[in-house]
């Protein structure tokens, strides 16, 4: 009996909810904020506020991904959609459990940050993080500093902090070009760090945020729009997405933000197509933590060339090819090694290609990093770990005006020249995370969650930081472009700069050391001007010829990067939506003016509150249906003014450009 009973009430409080949805979407005008396709997902949620059922957490999980959702044959909400059925509520849902997942989920659940309620999703978060990070001491520590600001600090490693290895000074070798001798080493007076990803993964872990084994399973197919239909809808309220876990079990989550930190490839964020983008370049190394055999070594304090109290950041000799074919796909495929002494006989190596499209091949970097060690006679006993990294860099930004935020990778926060992530992915997160924290302190209750997603992005992508990127992407098309002898020249005048010019240009992310260098178009000048009188006059020449060609085939951002003369990209921050509020003080004052008009008439849809182009609901008109005589008349004005008071269809849009 209380089953049936239960079920008469599902009927009952389903079929009120139709009902409401329908009189909502016939009756009610809200604004339509900027980046909104349609209003359907805003209709979706308004029932749910007219069933008066309370948002809140359910223990049994769906067994189907759908099952939660009924959609309309266009893919957006169906208005009788009862959406109150949730597995878990949220202030933040994080998808990854990367770097960049962890620390936007750490810095926003922070106690004294505000202690906002994050969730972190991800199939795959008890794995180990794949790659290994190098990183400037320095800027390291910026990046500490800012964490431990925020109630975040990073413990453990050899060397605490998360680092796991120092070197004081870092090495390179650019012999065998510009007579340069072939076994010349340039030492760079720069302290180097390698990170511990253990000990960073484990002090981005903590018990603030919780962690949910599931993945989401959408595909946006437009400005927040995402298939299969129903698996994610945005409302002004927040957004409802679907995840799966791996034993194919369906959970639903309420939450104001979703922030995507899935990687480089992402399904959910949308890339920028104006202005038009080259296609990313894609850096490609393999690398090995190994022990090598030191028995027969005439010199313990290295390995083959490479000091052990030294880091070696770039190795482009060649002379390990010997065959005329090898050199020649060498020379116009360079790759470098780059070499980690660890501890004792232990070593990291990794062969990499800077930047490529098309990518080259791992086997390929695998191959030519264990010829080249055994040219330089370093033998190789055990191999610990391997490393296949593979590293988009450059391409599109994210599109404006989505709801769902992107930050690491899916955000395209790689340095585009150099391959560099990690500390402008963990700098970017304090600002992201600040933005939004500031966004939703404005009204907790009911925040503009359009508006908070524009400030995160826009803290990530100021017009001054994609300018900052613009510069950086032509320097990745040139580095793709260049031979190995190209290469040795670029990298051997670039190190003989300032180390402030340098370094700078490295970090190209704000908050870095040394970013300021670089923060402005004369700032980028500048360095420019320094830069290319140090290089080879052949690859000056080159650089030359290929701004002109890169001007010319890209148009403006390069020009705008270094020039004042071409304004600045579009912003990323919030716009009111002009289409959906119009010049509102012309329309009031129409409005105004037909109230006094000695005329009656059906008013101009631009101007009336109702979708028939008059001023009065239906069961209002009748009040005025006969004619007006041609004077004034105080009863016939007073009669309008009071029908549209009394209208609940005063249009919404108008009211809120008084706001």
């Amino acid at each position: 009996m209380v089953q049936r009973w239960n079920l008469v009430t599902y009927l009952f409080v389903a079929v009120a909810a139709l009902k409401s949805a329908h009189c909502f979407s016939l009756n009610s005008r809200r604004p339509i904020r900027r980046g909104w396709s349609t209003t359907a997902n805003v209709v979706a949620h308004k029932t749910l506020q007219s069933t008066s059922s309370p948002i809140s957490p359910r223990t049994i999980v769906s067994s189907s991904p759908l099952t939660l959702f009924a959609t309309s044959s266009s893919g957006i909400a169906s208005a009788s959609v009862d959406t109150t059925i949730v597995d878990e509520v949220c202030d933040v849902l994080v998808l990854g459990s990367g770097p960049a997942a962890r620390a936007i989920a750490s810095l926003l659940s922070a106690p004294q940050q505000g202690a906002m309620k994050v969730i972190l999703a991800d199939q795959n978060v008890d794995k180990v993080w794949p790659a290994n990070y190098g990183v400037w001491q320095d800027e390291w520590q910026s990046v500490v500093d800012r964490f431990q600001a925020a109630g975040v600090p990073f413990v453990g490693g050899n060397v605490d902090n998360a680092i796991d290895r120092a070197w004081n000074v870092t090495d390179c070798y650019f012999g065998g070009s510009f007579d340069i001798p072939m076994e010349e080493q340039m030492r760079v007076n720069r302290p180097y760090y390698r990170v511990d990803k253990y000990a960073l993964r484990d002090s981005l872990t903590g018990n603030e945020y919780k962690i949910v084994k599931a993945n989401h399973i959408s595909k946006a197919i437009g400005p927040n729009l995402y298939s299969p239909a129903g698996s994610l809808m945005h409302d002004e309220d927040g957004t409802t997405i679907q995840l799966r876990t791996k034993d194919d079990q369906f959970l639903t989550v309420r939450s104001k933000l979703v922030v995507d930190c899935t990687g480089h490839e992402t399904k959910l964020v949308l890339r920028e197509t104006r202005p038009e983008s080259q296609p990313p370049g894609f850096q490609i190394a393999y690398g090995c933590l190994v022990d090598v055999d030191e028995s027969n070594s005439p010199d313990l304090s290295r390995f083959g060339p490479y000091d052990k109290e030294a880091m070696t950041l770039f190795d482009y000799r060649t002379d390990h090819f010997l065959t005329e074919e090898e050199k020649i796909k060498a020379d116009r495929a360079p790759t470098f090694m780059y070499a980690m002494p660890i501890k004792d006989n232990q070593v990291f190596f990794e062969e990499t290609s800077l930047v490529a499209r098309p990518a080259m091949s791992f086997q390929e970097c695998k191959d030519r990093c264990f010829r080249r060690l055994e040219y330089l006679g370093i033998r190789v006993t055990k191999v610990h770990e391997e490393e296949f990294c593979y590293i988009p860099m450059g391409g599109a930004l994210p599109a404006k005006d989505q709801r769902v935020l992107a930050i690491g990778g899916s955000a395209a926060m790689v340095h585009p020249s150099t391959g560099y992530h990690i500390c402008r992915c963990l700098m970017g997160a304090t600002d992201m995370a600040a933005a939004i924290q500031k966004e939703m302190s404005y009204s907790p209750a009911a925040p503009n969650l359009d508006r908070v997603a524009a400030s995160a992005y826009d803290a990530l992508w100021s017009p001054e930081n994609i300018m900052q990127r613009n510069f950086a992407v032509f320097g990745g098309e040139f580095l793709m472009k260049q031979n190995v002898v190209g290469l040795r020249g670029f990298f051997d005048g670039f190190f003989r700069l300032p180390t402030e010019l340098w370094g700078g240009f490295l970090a190209g992310w704000p908050g870095l050391p040394n970013n300021d260098k670089h923060e402005s178009w004369i700032a980028r000048l500048w360095y420019g001007m320094n830069f290319i009188v140090r290089i080879p006059p052949l690859v000056a020449v080159d650089m030359l010829a290929s701004i002109a060609t890169y001007m010319v085939t890209e148009g403006v951002p390069l020009p705008q990067s270094v020039t004042p003369f071409f304004g600045k990209p579009e912003s990323y921050e919030y716009k009111r939506n002009v289409d959906g509020v119009g010049d509102v003080a012309a329309k009031s004052e129409a409005r105004r003016m037909l109230l006094e008009s000695e005329v009656e008439k059906d008013v101009p849809i631009a101007f009336s509150s109702t979708e028939d182009g008059r001023i009065l609901s239906e069961s209002k008109a009748g009040i005025l249906s006969q004619s007006v005589p041609q004077f004034k008349s105080a009863e016939v004005v007073e009669a309008k003014r009071k029908a549209i008071t009394d209208d609940s269809r005063l249009d919404e849009t108008i009211v809120e450009g008084f706001q």
